[in-house]
């Protein structure tokens, strides 16, 4: 569960994503990009501009250049995999493709963005029709944008930026939810994910529908299924949603949590998780709001479901420890672009002998300035 493969869509719209600009959508627009549904593609349907397809699609180039497409991250973090999926563009898809990231301070326009600072994940590199091209990108930077360039030009279905979520400590308040993607917690486990990814249970706001939620396949045996996450940031858990909107004859019928401190001890040891909410009954369709009896500092969380089904969202409202907390600081300057950390130094009014101390280590508090 920790691969790349498995790792949140930091620009779908599931997420708060969004298409910014792009040069050029003739054929097709480019908020298609970011969709979460699968690409579709239906034979003969035909508008005023040709073929309708879901996809961002430009016109044929008669000059030199390159299309581009500028998404906005919904959850800003570190890219660890792309995905270009050409699906159903078959003779028109771009043969080579690239794609840059930046980080920025607050809500730039299209020209704004255009004179920042754009660092290469993703060099010129060729791709194939009708399939996804997956990427794996390196680097540990912190990015709020990405450019997706086609050279010369043509359709893709949808880009898939693959990451680690880094929350900006600025705007994490005292209690927050220690679940939550965009403040950086991650799914490390899961018994089942057959009708959709466990992560959907972390995403933002509510589900609109059954599919947007975390559902496993009906078991046929004694057992029961489950899914285990890092916490943002290790700390106490106060009280705990469990959300099974939209589950109406899935729903599980019972649930329990768990917890686990990985500093202090080993994940592996059953003895070592600590009983946070013993098995409670659920009802279908229902935002269930529990107290935890037991409050414990843990670092992981596991949900337990009885015996199988779905669950909407999972949320764990409560405080991080102190030295966490400021490790979660700490994580996200050291993840910052240099043109960035420097407008945020800027901005708290601190001078730049912080940048030439990056990484630093753990155990180093940030001045108050810049995370307040």
């Amino acid at each position: 569960m920790s691969t790349t493969a498995t790792l949140p869509d930091l620009a779908s719209r599931a997420v708060g994503g969004s298409v910014v600009c792009a040069n050029d959508e003739l054929f097709a627009e480019r908020e298609n990009l970011i969709k979460p549904a699968e690409p579709v593609f239906q034979t003969y349907t035909f508008g005023h501009k040709g073929q309708v397809y879901d996809g961002w699609e430009t016109r044929r180039r008669r000059e030199p250049g390159t299309d581009f497409a500028i998404v906005r991250l919904g959850l800003p973090g570190i890219v660890r995999r792309l995905v270009v999926d050409t699906a159903h563009f078959k003779g028109n898809y771009p043969p080579e493709v690239s794609v840059q990231g930046c980080a920025v301070e607050g809500y730039p326009s299209p020209d704004e963005l255009a004179a920042a600072d754009w660092e290469e994940l993703l060099p010129r590199s060729p791709v194939r029709g009708d399939v996804r091209n997956h990427f794996e990108v390196g680097g540990d930077r912190r990015y709020t944008h990405v450019r997706l360039c086609m050279h010369p030009d043509g359709g893709i279905a949808r880009l898939r930026v693959h990451g680690e979520p880094v929350a900006d400590p600025r705007w994490v308040p005292a209690e927050f939810d220690l679940a939550a993607l965009e403040h950086g917690s991650q799914v490390v486990g899961c018994s089942d994910m057959f009708y959709s990814s466990p992560h959907n249970l972390l995403a933002p706001g509510l589900t609109r529908v059954m599919g947007e939620g975390w559902e496993t396949a009906r078991r046929r045996d004694d057992g029961n299924d489950w899914v285990s996450l890092r916490l943002a940031a290790p700390g106490t858990v106060r009280w705990a949603e469990l959300d099974t909107s939209y589950f109406l004859g899935n729903a599980p019928g019972w649930a329990s949590l768990s917890g686990c401190d990985a500093r202090a001890a080993d994940l592996d040891d059953p003895g070592n998780w600590t009983e946070l909410l013993p098995r409670t009954r659920l009802q279908p369709d229902t935002r269930h709001h529990f107290r935890l009896p037991v409050r414990a500092e843990v670092s992981h969380v596991r949900l337990d479901i009885f015996p199988d089904g779905g669950m909407a969202r999972l949320r764990l409202h409560g405080t991080a420890a102190p030295d966490a907390r400021a490790e979660l600081a700490r994580r996200w300057f050291n993840a910052l672009p240099e043109s960035h950390a420097r407008a945020v130094l800027a901005g708290a009014g601190q001078d730049d002998a912080l940048l030439a101390r990056r990484p630093l280590p753990p155990g180093t508090d940030l001045p108050p300035a810049l995370v307040q």
